[in-house]
């Protein structure tokens, strides 16, 4: 049986070295690469500038690498502050930074099993003999004396199979694993901060711009009101005019709602409780948009993907698993020695006669359990097949989400050219039209279309700028956040006892 299961155990361990990535760079496990790094964004993205008749151009640099603080190519000082901050007080990173720390310390923990154990021990009894045991003879041994023991004693298992190796290895790919976390959240928490002051500054450009044609359906109806005084038109002029306003008024309650939740939310990413002040925020026009973006090719972006490099460790922490389940199918040998001494004083301790040794050697092979060894090596290697699905994956959609943020881009400065076209004819047209009202030339109807047109238009064209910036957030966080992957998933902190 034993032969059978080294046979085993050789078999399966080349096929595992193979399958695990040897570092989160490698695209394994048959991974299919896009054909371009662009992968189903439209082909003139790499060719080409990204140039609107009405915005600033953006280039593709394919090979390109993101910086880590990526958030500065908007080129907003109060921006680098929020992000500066959110990285120093946020708690989803204070808990991930946690998790990293004692995950490292696991895996040092993990690595004392390589090497031999080594105890001291030191006991002191004091006894007194019962009359009833001691003998009616005279004794020259008192029937009440102290005996003090020390003792050192070694063991160690030797790591025949490379049981012990894999369970550190699989410790180790999880330290590794955690690390890939916290670089996820620092993207994530980066990402969201940046989002938020977007946001906001989006949001007070629609509440100027909601103020703004309140203001001027006020005059509209001032107007129109005068008009009336005239004997030209009717009250029901008036009215509807009198709804428009209303309903350019509610218009703005939402916004403030939502500009007000939108700053709770960045708060807490900062770390602050609601209603505390926050540092200033961008304007949107303070934010410039980004001119060179990078792009990562398909191969280097599996390494940068914080969350395809933990499914590289999670991979390999389930190879190790395999390993160990299958070392633990096979024989075992400890070894142990101890030495000490006993003696009634504590000085006589290593007196001739008193030291005593030990020496012990132990084979302990599995025979029967039930089928439990077999049925965990089975587990283990259903969890391996789901690591490399996992891996694959995630991998995929790394590819995916960078594609879409590529054609999110492209179509965001076509939409960016109609919303301009939109908004300069909307606003020459309501020009036209409130002239004509004030000349009395113009019906009420053609007012309430001309401004209804007018709003919808700058709105459109708030929104498109707004989409063209949080769009290339969402290129820089698909690729990976700019954060460097970790560099030597082995290291861990050395440890004493």
């Amino acid at each position: 049986m034993s032969r059978r299961l080294t046979l085993m155990l050789a078999c399966a361990l080349a096929p595992l070295a193979a399958a695990t990535p040897a570092s989160a760079g490698t695209p394994a496990i048959g991974l299919s690469l896009p054909a371009s790094a662009a992968g189903n964004a439209p082909a003139e993205v790499l060719t080409g500038p990204i140039a609107p008749d009405h915005g600033p151009p953006q280039t593709v640099r394919p090979g390109m690498a993101l910086a880590a603080d990526w958030w500065r190519a908007f080129a907003s000082p109060a921006l680098d502050a929020l992000v500066a901050r959110a990285l120093d007080a946020n708690t989803d990173l204070a808990v991930a930074g946690a998790n990293l720390r004692q995950a490292q310390e696991l895996t040092a923990a993990a690595r004392g099993v390589l090497f031999p154990q080594v105890d001291a021990g030191y006991a002191v009894e004091r006894e007194r003999l019962s009359g009833t045991i001691a003998t009616p003879l005279a004794d020259p041994v008192p029937s009440l004396f102290s005996l003090h023991t020390a003792q050192l004693s070694v063991g160690y298992s030797l790591d025949l199979f490379g049981g012990n190796r894999a369970r550190v290895a699989s410790a180790r790919a999880a330290a590794w694993a955690t690390a890939e976390h916290l670089r996820g959240v620092r993207t994530m928490v980066a990402g969201n901060v940046v989002l938020a002051a977007i946001q906001n500054a989006a949001l007070e450009a629609q509440l100027e711009a909601a103020q703004a044609a309140v203001d001027s359906n006020r005059e509209i109806l001032r107007l129109l009101r005068a008009r009336q005084a005239l004997g030209a038109i009717g009250q029901a002029d008036v009215a509807a005019q009198e709804a428009a306003l209303a309903a350019s008024e509610g218009l703005l309650p939402p916004l403030e709602r939502a500009r007000r939740a939108n700053l709770a939310g960045l708060g807490v990413l900062l770390g602050a409780a609601p209603g505390a002040p926050l540092p200033p925020l961008p304007a949107l026009d303070t934010l410039t948009l980004p001119a060179d973006l990078p792009l990562s090719l398909p191969s280097d972006l599996v390494a940068q993907r914080p969350d395809v490099a933990a499914a590289a460790a999670a991979l390999e922490g389930a190879g190790a698993d395999v390993r160990a389940a299958i070392a633990a199918r096979l024989p075992t040998i400890t070894l142990s020695a101890a030495a000490g001494g006993a003696a009634r004083d504590f000085g006589a301790l290593f007196a001739d006669g008193n030291p005593f040794w030990s020496l012990l050697g132990g084979l302990t092979a599995p025979l029967f359990h039930g089928g439990t060894l077999r049925h965990q090596q089975k587990a283990a290697e259903a969890a391996l097949d789901a690591a490399k699905a996992q891996y694959r994956g995630a991998a995929l959609q790394a590819f995916a989400d960078v594609a879409n943020a590529l054609t999110a881009l492209t179509t965001d400065a076509r939409a960016l050219d109609a919303a301009t076209r939109a908004d300069t004819a909307a606003q020459t047209s309501l020009g036209y039209v409130r002239r004509q009202l004030e000349l009395g030339s113009v019906g009420t109807l053609t007012v309430l279309n001309a401004r209804a047109t007018a709003q919808q238009a700058r709105a459109q064209l708030l929104a498109a700028r707004t989409m063209r910036l949080t769009d290339t957030v969402g290129l820089f966080a698909a690729l990976g956040g700019g954060a460097p992957a970790v560099p030597d998933r082995s290291a861990s902190p050395a440890g004493g006892t």
